[in-house]
């Protein structure tokens, strides 16, 4: 067995967090905050909004992973894919992450002061969905669609810091976000199978196989896309922007035929890989749509 303690000494601190709260996931949430930033402001946001939502953006996911990582400790530890995790290989102790947590909140809600002034009272309702997620898997198939939405307060949170107001296109982010984000962990949930069906968790593998799983995740990237078409149309943005949804939607059929084609115990994480690249591609689209 490894030793924790020698395994905590060969890494920093800040190494231990960033790995704790997977940083570099951050390409599912964070473009589509931007898109829903420059889209609600027909352009380019004040410097003032886009800091303070980069900085909400921080706090709200750090809370959002460290949360979870608190709350499902115990099921990790069980769990051969998540036992080397930080806090079940005892790298990082259960009291340390609760004062991550507390102050990555303490960010958001800086934040959420130094944006318009609907922010200051709806902060609430995402820390409660953080809260509430890690949850779902233990009684419902629907787990995948709670942490979609759940990324996809990002653009209509970012909506209303620039305007104040909601609209219908930031409520078509918030779906297509929740529907694409939960097509691909609802793949991901395939690599726990067994362990959830032993611990008498839920997911979508586990209640109707992997076949099923696979099925829902292309039925749900086709609707993820026809909802961004239909954010697009009533934003009225120009043929950029549905020029460059060419390339998202190709990303999204590329991992679902690379999967039927080699496997996905061949493909492995790389379809993490290519959903990351959905994100970065369509952030950059939609903030370039609203330039031009």
């Amino acid at each position: 067995m490894t030793d924790p303690q020698g395994a905590t000494a060969g890494r920093s601190r800040p190494a231990l967090f960033a790995r704790l709260i997977k940083v570099e996931h951050s390409v599912y949430a964070l473009p589509f905050a931007y898109a829903g930033a420059f889209m609600a402001a027909g352009g380019l946001p004040s410097w003032s909004d886009l800091v303070w939502i980069t900085v909400a953006m921080v706090g709200a996911r750090s809370a959002a992973m460290a949360l979870n990582r608190l709350i499902d400790a115990e099921l990790d530890a069980r769990n051969p894919r998540t036992a080397t995790r930080e806090l079940p290989s005892g790298l990082l102790r259960r009291g340390e992450v609760v004062v991550f947590t507390a102050a990555s909140l303490g960010l958001l809600v800086l934040a959420a002061f130094n944006l318009s002034e609907p922010c200051r009272y709806l902060w609430p309702l995402p820390v409660a969905a953080f809260i509430a997620y890690p949850y779902t898997k233990r009684f419902t198939w629907a787990c995948h669609y709670a942490l979609g939405l759940t990324l996809g307060l990002a653009p209509a949170a970012a909506w209303v810091a620039v305007t104040g107001t909601a609209a219908w296109p930031a409520v078509l982010l918030f779906f297509a976000v929740g529907a694409w984000v939960g097509g691909f962990d609802a793949i991901y949930g395939i690599f726990d199978l067994e362990t959830d069906r032993r611990e008498g968790l839920h997911s979508l593998a586990a209640a109707f196989g992997p076949a099923g799983a696979l099925g829902a995740a292309v039925v749900s990237h086709i609707v993820a896309v026809a909802l961004l078409v239909a954010a697009g149309a009533l934003v009225e943005l120009g043929p950029v922007y549905y020029a460059g949804l060419v390339p998202v939607a190709a990303l999204l059929a590329w991992s679902h035929l690379d999967i039927a084609r080699r496997g996905l115990p061949e493909v492995g994480m790389g379809f993490m890989t290519t959903n990351g690249a959905v994100g970065l591609v369509y952030g950059l689209v939609a903030v370039v749509a609203t330039l031009v």
